[in-house]
């Protein structure tokens, strides 16, 4: 008995995953608020520069027309040291006096008269006037290419912020989710090797009492319940299998006697019923027991042997192949589930289809081939047709299952297909039963003969 290769971890798709989905999130939240707290910080930044700035400039405008209104306040003051550009103009907006680097003659109308912002030579400049006494408008000017460069140096790096925050943030969120949901991780990792078959084993919880714990020890608590569930369903249907199996092998003897007595069709088909009620009795009664507790016992037979008992249980089928060899295998096993396989496609068939069983044999393996003359399988179905209680033919639903679980017992398979000439089509494939010259050696000395099982016959 070999037992099932275990089920390789899934990795989940990075689109699939909790911890993309999680590192997404919190990058876009992440970027949100930065980019609308870096817009507000940049706001309010650059509008302090700009009462900055412009005090300067009143205080500069407002400097010189008090100098220019009162000069014997102002007597023997400078003022302030800061570059720019001043010009006093009479009403009509004509200067009277101008710094030189402005190059303007005297009386000429002013040519920044109204603006706010203008360029003089390429830097950009804001002005402000005042009025002055007996004299007109003062003009101050000064260039504001720092504010400017000041806010374009602010906004270059609020929009290299936007652009690193996303890349860090879900670098960094990936790494710390998969260092939070580790142990789910390793939960689902555990969760996928676990055999339905077999006692259920219960996730180990993460040392940490969050979110994580709660939905782990949640769902242990569910596998419980599951188990015991399981065990008293098992208890049930092997109690009901138990109750009905003497009447219905008392009931098959009897029927099968009679029909050697008598030629009534009636007999004959009531005693076919009876046998296959007891083959279900049977297919429950493993399916009560599972696969754990399912023991081969190993035979060295002859394949004609095994042609006649399924030739007795399910009668009309065609054989077909090499029925000369000899077949390593436990023979009430390996007719179980050779006759569920028959039994289905005869139903599948009817009464007037054909059902062919075919054996090959290579020094690798032997293949059996149950095709039949039916509408073939459901295509709905797909594997589920395997699955206990699932029928595609009106059958109980357990035939098939305890035919793949009885070849898996052998090391085997059990497919199913289309038969190229329509119908449907199963393959039952065991290891050969031919051993190498120290496998054969093995094979014969006590301690590797099976418990149970008879030693291969020469």
């Amino acid at each position: 008995m070999t037992r099932p290769a275990p089920l390789q971890s899934a990795r989940v798709a990075w689109r699939h995953s909790l911890r993309f989905r999680l590192a997404l999130t919190y990058t876009l939240l992440a970027t949100l608020v930065i980019g609308l707290v870096g817009i507000g910080m940049l706001t309010l930044l650059l509008r302090g520069m700009e009462g900055q700035f412009q005090a300067r400039l009143n205080d500069r405008a407002a400097a010189i027309a008090e100098r220019l209104s009162v000069p014997e306040l102002t007597l023997g003051q400078k003022l302030p040291p800061i570059s720019g550009y001043t010009a006093l103009l009479d009403d009509e907006n004509r200067v009277i006096q101008a710094s030189p680097t402005l190059q303007l003659r005297l009386g000429q109308p002013f040519p920044y008269a109204g603006q706010s912002s203008f360029l003089i030579l390429g830097t950009p400049m804001r002005a402000v006037t005042r009025p002055v006494e007996d004299f007109g408008t003062v003009w101050v000017a000064l260039p504001e290419d720092d504010l400017v460069n000041a806010r374009e140096s602010a906004t270059r790096a609020l929009l290299l912020a936007l652009l690193l925050t996303p890349g860090v943030m879900l670098i960094v969120g990936w790494w710390v989710g998969r260092r939070a949901l580790a142990d789910l991780s390793e939960a689902a990792d555990l969760a996928d090797r676990i055999d339905p078959t077999r006692s259920v084993a219960t996730l180990p919880l993460p040392e940490r009492e969050d979110e994580v714990h709660r939905l782990l020890a949640a769902l242990n608590r569910l596998l419980v319940r599951i188990e015991a569930v399981q065990a008293r369903e098992k208890q049930l249907l092997g109690q009901i299998v138990h109750e009905l199996g003497a009447p219905l092998t008392v009931l098959r003897a009897s029927l099968t006697r009679a029909a050697e007595r008598t030629p009534d069709p009636e007999v004959a088909r009531a005693a076919l019923v009876a046998d296959e009620l007891t083959f279900t009795t049977q297919d429950l009664m493993q399916l009560a027991r599972g696969q754990l507790e399912m023991k081969v016992a190993w035979h060295f037979i002859p394949a004609a042997t095994l042609r006649g008992r399924l030739d007795r249980l399910v009668p009309g089928i065609t054989f077909a192949g090499d029925w000369s060899g000899m077949l390593l295998c436990d023979p009430d096993r390996l007719t179980q589930a050779l006759r569920n396989l028959l039994a289905n496609a005869r139903r599948a068939a009817g009464p007037e289809g054909e059902v062919t069983l075919t054996l090959s044999e290579t020094p690798a393996e032997v293949t059996f081939t149950v095709r039949d003359s039916g509408p073939g399988l459901p295509p709905e179905l797909g594997e589920r047709i395997f699955e206990p209680f699932v029928s595609g033919s009106g059958s109980s639903g357990l035939g098939l299952s305890v035919s793949r679980q009885i070849a898996a017992l052998h090391s085997g398979t059990l497919t199913a297909g289309h038969a190229p000439g329509g119908g449907a089509e199963f393959v039952l494939t065991l290891p050969g039963p031919e051993l190498g010259e120290d496998e054969e050696a093995d094979a014969a000395s006590p301690q590797n003969t099976p418990s149970g099982a008879a030693a291969p016959a020469s």
